[in-house]
């Protein structure tokens, strides 16, 4: 897989205003909105906290003319109260908005996250293709990490700084307008750098989010992979590769911080500029007697403070551009729609054991083509085989009939019912499934076969256990059912992987069975359980085998012989010999024959007749040996 995750399809939206506007009402519409009680009683925490500081401004005239110049003691004790309390109050709105801005970013957070999760399992099989795993944890997690550490700041800038702001030049308004002016004189200047930067800041910003997704896809590569890492000897090669994409990243990010550190700083340059106009003109007045001292420091503590926050929220420019990035890629798959998806006036399922009738079934992958003008019918309550040769379109059979994917053209029944006429819901209840690779999760065994059902007694349980075979290794576990698995069930050997695969399909208890190549990667011991295992879930079921190993499918009531994307041939184990063809010649590779001759089938026959009867004698294509001779054959 390559390291360049791919970019969402859906993102067409433009940059700038218009695209934050939407971002903005999106996170408004659909996250935020249901806090509206908690973000109210926030502002007004912000509204008070902001409000002090104009407050504090205003205590430096009496502060200075009447208790320091003119010296009046009654106003000493007034003023010192009154600072104290202004302190007290702002404290208590500090912690109050705090606290409220907190619940309310943690919350968003964990909705996103829950809905963006909820919306990518629900996504098609070519979703996922084009999205690995490293990509979407990355949306998921690192994207919504970031937008939930900015979002405090940027409510924060919207409610206490601005107020802060408003409050404070208002202050410096009602000491002299034209020193207020004299102030602002640099803020016009800060408007086109602002835009230039915010421009390079997001650009930067959204590199530096691709750069993690190709990060976060590398090592879920690696550690998923980490057997054929060490076996190929790859840990230098994947170790230079990564250090690599480090290396872009982290100039990224160090160019995205200076980007939007430029913004405060333009702030400083403006703010450098207007006290120097302020004292100059301001004390020159104050020289001449036509202003006092507490004026002057009232004015000058309002600027002073109000510089602050014009510092902050220049600085959330930037914060923004940061957050918008990440924004952009979550909002573009919450929005992906799957396109495989439940009828708007679904019929129920078929009832009791359903067959299965693929007619004139055509797929293709842009221009590779799958199926072409597959017919295929399971009889229900009987066994299916399906043989070929890799590539012939046995899977996609399996993954046309659970609606992974959908056809081109064609018809899916199951039983009397379309497939596609049912919801995705009720048609893959009919299914169970046991492939080749046994998907566990990392938990315990109980949970692993139970998978979050609470309605199974202990007796069925167990019941599922010994028939799965389960209970053959359950004694050897430190904790029984309570043993943890391991990732991806790396405590378990194969074949006990395999029989935890068989115990879920027999609790779910569905009328058709799907295998695929469940005993390949098997030693003949496990097979050999295994396949006991299976018997017993097939029983009484619809049931579809993919094998290349013919020993396992000999004794199915049909046999398909698929060959590029369409039945070429179909029948007994037998009556596929006698006639010759594609499931003959494979028969005589993988038993060492020349061909489809007459001892040939009357072998075939024997071992038919001995199986039944259990005692089928050791194939060359079972255990160590076999594999050997079949590795070596021309």
């Amino acid at each position: 897989m390559s390291d360049h995750a791919p970019a969402p399809a859906q993102e067409t939206a433009p940059p700038g205003g218009a695209r934050s506007r939407e971002l903005i009402t999106w996170i408004w519409r659909d996250f935020l909105r249901r806090h509206w009680i908690v973000i109210l009683l926030a502002f007004c925490f912000m509204a008070l906290e902001g409000a002090m500081q104009g407050a504090l401004a205003l205590m430096m005239r009496p502060m200075f003319d009447d208790v320091f110049v003119a010296g009046d003691q009654g106003a000493l004790l007034w003023v010192g109260f009154a600072v104290l309390g202004i302190f007290t109050l702002r404290a208590v709105a500090g912690v109050g908005q705090k606290t409220a801005l907190s619940y309310i970013a943690q919350n968003t957070a964990a909705d996103m996250r829950c809905n963006l999760l909820d919306g990518i399992m629900t996504q098609d099989g070519g979703f996922h293709q084009t999205h690995p795993p490293g990509f979407l944890i990355q949306r998921v997690q690192t994207d919504v990490t970031t937008v939930n550490g900015v979002w405090p700041q940027l409510m924060t800038g919207l409610g206490r700084d601005f107020i802060s702001l408003v409050v404070l030049i208002g202050v410096a308004l009602s000491v002299d307008w034209k020193w207020t002016l004299v102030a602002m004189i640099g803020a016009p200047l800060l408007i086109a750098p602002s835009q230039l930067v915010q421009r390079f800041v997001r650009a930067r910003a959204r590199e530096a989010r691709d750069l993690g997704a190709r990060l976060a896809t590398r090592l879920d590569e690696v550690f998923h992979g980490i057997i054929p890492v060490k076996l190929n000897r790859l840990e230098t090669y994947q170790s230079d590769r990564y250090k690599s994409l480090s290396g872009d990243l982290i100039r990224t990010e160090v160019r995205t911080t200076a980007g939007s550190a430029a913004i405060p700083g333009l702030v400083d340059i403006m703010a450098g500029i207007g006290f120097f106009g302020v004292l100059y003109f301001g004390g020159r007045e104050i020289i001449e007697g036509e202003k006092t001292v507490g004026e002057f420091m009232s004015f000058f503590t309002a600027i002073g403070l109000a510089f602050e926050p014009l510092r902050r929220i220049g600085a959330m420019a930037g914060l923004w551009q940061v957050a918008a990035s990440g924004l952009e890629r979550v909002k573009d798959l919450y929005d992906a729609r799957p396109t495989l998806v439940s009828p708007e006036n679904p019929v129920p399922p078929p009832t009791g054991v359903p067959g299965i009738a693929l007619s004139d079934v055509h797929l293709a992958y842009g221009d590779t083509t799958v199926l072409s003008g597959l017919d295929l019918i399971a009889e229900p309550g009987k066994t299916t085989a399906l043989v070929g040769a890799s590539g012939a379109g046995k899977s996609t059979v399996f993954n046309i009939l659970t609606r992974l994917v959908d056809p081109q053209k064609g018809t899916v029944r199951i039983g009397d019912v379309d497939a596609s006429a049912m919801t995705l819901g009720d048609l893959r209840d009919l299914f169970s499934v046991v492939s080749q690779d046994a998907a566990l999760f990392d938990e315990t065994l109980r949970e692993n076969i139970l998978l979050g059902r609470a309605d199974v007694s202990d007796a069925q349980l167990d019941k599922v256990l010994r028939a799965a075979h389960v209970t053959d290794f359950l004694p050897k576990l430190a904790n029984g059912l309570e043993t943890p698995v391991g990732p991806r069930g790396s405590n378990l050997s194969g074949g006990q992987r395999q029989r935890v695969a068989i115990a879920r399909a027999l609790l779910r208890d569905t009328p058709i069975l799907l295998l695929d190549e469940a005993t390949s990667a098997l030693d003949a011991e496990s097979e050999k359980v295994v396949q006991e295992a299976l018997e017993k879930l097939s029983r009484g079921r619809t049931t579809i085998v993919i094998a290349h190993r013919l020993s396992t499918v000999r004794d199915a009531d049909q046999i398909v012989v698929m060959d590029r994307g369409r039945v070429v041939d179909q029948g007994t184990h037998e009556e596929l010999l006698e006639r010759g063809g594609i499931y003959a010649r494979l028969h005589a590779l993988q038993f060492k024959t020349e061909g489809p001759t007459a001892d040939s089938v009357a072998q075939a026959r024997l071992a038919t007749n001995s199986s039944a009867r259990n005692t089928a004698p050791r194939r060359p294509q079972n255990g160590l040996i076999g594999r050997l001779v079949r590795l070596f054959s021309p």
